[in-house]
């Protein structure tokens, strides 16, 4: 590079230098070819030692951007943005799905055999500081529909269940992304399971690259980074979905590439269908899962 560099620089002088010559109206005493030879020498050594002192008293990232396309780029300047007091409170640029104290953003939907039933005004009640279903409530789901976006929800299973509830029937819920993809909420603290069914997981395809569950009753938050697919066709995705989840902190699903729709039992990649953006729902699955301090970043 510092080679390179010096040549750059050499051909410029020369080229000026000569140009200089020729603008010289008094002419010059006739030299032999080697004292000419000699002169042009002693003027090029010259010249190669400062230009080599001069790069020397570069900086790395100055003499890298001789060399590249990248320069500094000032506008347009980045778009400014208050962060919350907090890590978990939601900056000036999110959308606040649930603040504790309306279900304002929130409607409900039935599942039965066929999928998600009709659209319902939300029957999940506040308690504990957070939203939390009814034996009788359906899935919530925002009225809202996103495509890429950074999420944030937190979370917590129930207490009081008898050791003898164990599996998936502990604290079952989800985060459903666009009625298609799910990650699963559970009770993994000491609760086995099948491990890509385990709190963190995509439910089925992805086991978390670690557990970091807490107790029961105690809140936990997923930090969801999510990228909607591009399709090609109806069935066939140009670039699948991807997801990266944060649990309590904790990096578990890293820009992993969703297969297709949750799905159990079946074959995700057969039941890929065109869709656009789609709600962010909670499910009801029997337990009363309560959900608090959710906002959502459209990316």
């Amino acid at each position: 590079m510092k080679q390179l560099f010096i040549l750059l620089l050499l051909l410029f002088t020369c080229t000026f230098s000569n140009a200089q010559k020729v603008q010289q109206s008094e002419p010059r005493q006739q030299k032999t070819p080697n004292e000419q030879m000699r002169i042009k020498f002693a003027e090029q050594e010259a010249i190669v030692k400062k230009f080599a002192n001069s790069f020397d008293s570069l900086t790395p990232m100055q003499k890298n951007m001789f060399f590249t396309n990248v320069k500094h780029i000032m506008d347009p300047e980045v778009t400014k943005i208050e962060p919350g007091v907090n890590d978990s409170d939601p900056p000036s640029d999110a959308i606040v799905l649930f603040n504790g104290k309306d279900l304002n953003e929130w409607e409900e939907i039935t599942w039965g055999p066929g999928g998600p039933g009709e659209k319902k005004p939300i029957t999940w009640i506040l308690k504990d500081g957070g939203m939390q279903p009814t034996t009788s409530s359906g899935t919530a789901q925002t009225k809202r529909v996103f495509k890429d976006f950074q999420l944030h929800i937190e979370w917590k299973t129930p207490t009081g269940l008898p050791a003898t509830v164990t599996g998936q029937d502990r604290g079952n819920s989800g985060v459903i992304i666009q009625g298609n993809y799910e990650v699963q909420i559970l009770d993994s603290y000491t609760n086995r399971t099948y491990r890509n069914g385990q709190a963190g997981a995509v439910y089925m395809q992805y086991a978390p690259l670690v557990n970091p569950s807490r107790k029961e009753g105690v809140w936990q938050t997923y930090e969801i980074i999510y990228t909607a697919p591009r399709f090609k066709d109806s069935a066939t995705y140009f670039t699948p979905p991807r997801i990266t989840i944060f649990h309590n902190g904790v990096l578990i699903q890293n820009n992993v590439s969703i297969q297709g729709p949750t799905v159990f039992p079946g074959i995700p990649q057969y039941i890929i269908k065109e869709h656009g953006d789609g709600p962010i729902q909670l499910q009801q699955h029997g337990n009363p899962t309560t959900f608090r301090n959710i906002w959502i970043r459209e990316l």
